[in-house]
């Protein structure tokens, strides 16, 4: 499945991709103040790459990352635990006119990245790319 694709493999609509994007922000602001009341989060550095809505705009999907990568379980759950207090702050702070439900996963795109890159720099694929 592409990365900014529907459960039916289409590609996501324009209000899909905007409401998604001020949800992130919203979110990483939120974050980002310590405005969610839980000691664990505001111990927590947590970049917010990227929030994917359903069709019927209801679930948000936020994927997360801690900032070095460290303690992403902890993170994982902290979030979970706080997520009606968050979704009631991302409602307070965005013009949506209800609030979707939030889930969180774990941003797995700078392990990609690092995959590719290591894939890249591989002595077979040098070769294949020198001849």
């Amino acid at each position: 499945m592409a990365k900014n694709s529907n459960r039916d493999g289409r590609a996501p609509t324009q209000r899909m991709l905007q409401v998604g994007e001020k949800i992130r922000r919203t979110l990483s602001e939120i974050l980002q103040r310590g405005d969610v009341h839980d000691p664990d989060l505001g111990r927590m550095s947590i970049t917010v790459g990227e929030v994917r809505m359903s069709p019927d705009l209801r679930v948000a999907t936020a994927f997360v990352l801690p900032l070095g990568g460290k303690d992403k379980e902890l993170m994982l759950d902290a979030l979970r635990r706080n997520r009606h207090e968050i979704r009631h702050l991302v409602v307070r702070g965005g013009s949506q006119k209800y609030a979707p439900e939030l889930r969180f996963e774990i941003d797995g795109t700078f392990d990609q990245m690092d995959a590719t890159r290591a894939l890249l720099d591989s002595k077979h694929v040098k070769q294949d790319l020198d001849d």
